[in-house]
C-alpha cells in the first residue's frame, strides 16, 4: 500500500448524487485503509472543466474517477483525457443500464443531459423536507411533530441533524428532532405523536470519544461533564428510560455511517417484508 492519500472523486453534469453515493459505499469496504478520501465533483458541464480538472488531479496520485456523466460527449472527453494521463476512470451507470438494456431486447436509451434529476414533483418534495428538517432542527419548534413523518430523538453527539437532513435529501421525508436533556422533561408534543419517534442511542465508550474530541476542537478542557464517563452513562440511561416509556424503535449509530443509519430509520417506520417486495414476480 502506497503511503500516499489515495483519493476517489466522484464525477457528475448534476448534482452529483449518485455517484457520491456509489463511491463511498466502496470506500467504506475499505475500513481499515486510513489514507483514502473522497472528493465530489458535480454539475461538470462543459469539456474545457473536465481537461483542467482531470489535468490537475492527475497530479495527486494515487487516484481515479468514478462518474455519472450523461451527455456521451463528456464521457467521451474524459475517458480520452484520462488515458493520455493514467488516470483510471469507471463508469458507474452503463454496465446496469446495459444490462437492462440486453434483458429488455432492445437498445440503451438515448442519455439526456441531467436525465436523473429531473425537476419533478419528487425532486420539490426534497426541497421541500430539506427546509422543513431546517425549521424544526433540535426541538426548535415542537409543534413540528405534528408535521412530521419521522421524529428522531437522542442524547447530544447521536448525529440526530445530519441524519435528519439525509432522509430529507434523498427520501423526501419531513423529519424533525428533539435532544434527550438528562433530567429534562421531554414536550408533550413527543408523546402526542410517538408512532412517529425513533430513537438513536450509541455505546458509552463511543459517545464518550465523539464528545472528547468535540471539546477539542472547540479548544475547551476534556474534564467537563459533557465529557465524563458516568455523566454520559447516566444521559444514555435516562435516554433509554424515556425510549421505553415512548416504546419507540431504537438505533444504535455506533460506528455506522448516516446513510447506514438513514436507511435503518426507513425499513423501521416503513416496513416492506420480504415476501411482499417478491409478489410481483
Amino acid at each position: 500500500m502506497s503511503d500516499q492519500m489515495m483519493t476517489v472523486y466522484s464525477m457528475s453534469d448534476s448534482t452529483g448524487q449518485t455517484a457520491e453515493t456509489l463511491s463511498k459505499a466502496a470506500i467504506r469496504q475499505f475500513r481499515d485503509v486510513q489514507d483514502i478520501r473522497h472528493i465530489p465533483l458535480p454539475r461538470i458541464s462543459r469539456a474545457e472543466q473536465i481537461d483542467k480538472i482531470v489535468t490537475v488531479l492527475a497530479q495527486t496520485r494515487p487516484c481515479m474517477i468514478a462518474y455519472t456523466l450523461s451527455v456521451p460527449s463528456l464521457q467521451d472527453v474524459l475517458i480520452e483525457k484520462a488515458a493520455a494521463l493514467d488516470v483510471p476512470v469507471v463508469n458507474l451507470l452503463d454496465p446496469l443500464v446495459q444490462t437492462i438494456a440486453q434483458q429488455l431486447g432492445t437498445t440503451p436509451p438515448r442519455r439526456e443531459d441531467g436525465i436523473l434529476h429531473h425537476m419533478d414533483e419528487e425532486y420539490y418534495s426534497r426541497i421541500d423536507a430539506v427546509e422543513f428538517a431546517i425549521r424544526f432542527d433540535d426541538g426548535k419548534d415542537p409543534k413540528g411533530m405534528a408535521l412530521a413523518d419521522i421524529i428522531l430523538v437522542g442524547v447530544s453527539r447521536t448525529s440526530k441533524t445530519p441524519t435528519c437532513m439525509y432522509l430529507a435529501q434523498n427520501y423526501g421525508k419531513k423529519v424533525t428532532n428533539n435532544p434527550i436533556v438528562y433530567n429534562l422533561k421531554p414536550p408533550k408534543e413527543l408523546f402526542e405523536n410517538k408512532d412517529k419517534v425513533v430513537g438513536l442511542i450509541v455505546r458509552p465508550e463511543v459517545l464518550l470519544d465523539i464528545r472528547s474530541a468535540r471539546l477539542h476542537s472547540l479548544g475547551l478542557p476534556d474534564n467537563s461533564p459533557y465529557a465524563n464517563a458516568d455523566q454520559v452513562q447516566r444521559e444514555l440511561d435516562y435516554a433509554r428510560q424515556l425510549m421505553d416509556k415512548l416504546g419507540c424503535p431504537v438505533v444504535d449509530v455506533s460506528h455506522k455511517a448516516i446513510e447506514e443509519t438513514a436507511t435503518e430509520i426507513i425499513y423501521l417506520r416503513y416496513p416492506k417484508p420480504i415476501t411482499s417486495r417478491l409478489q410481483a414476480i
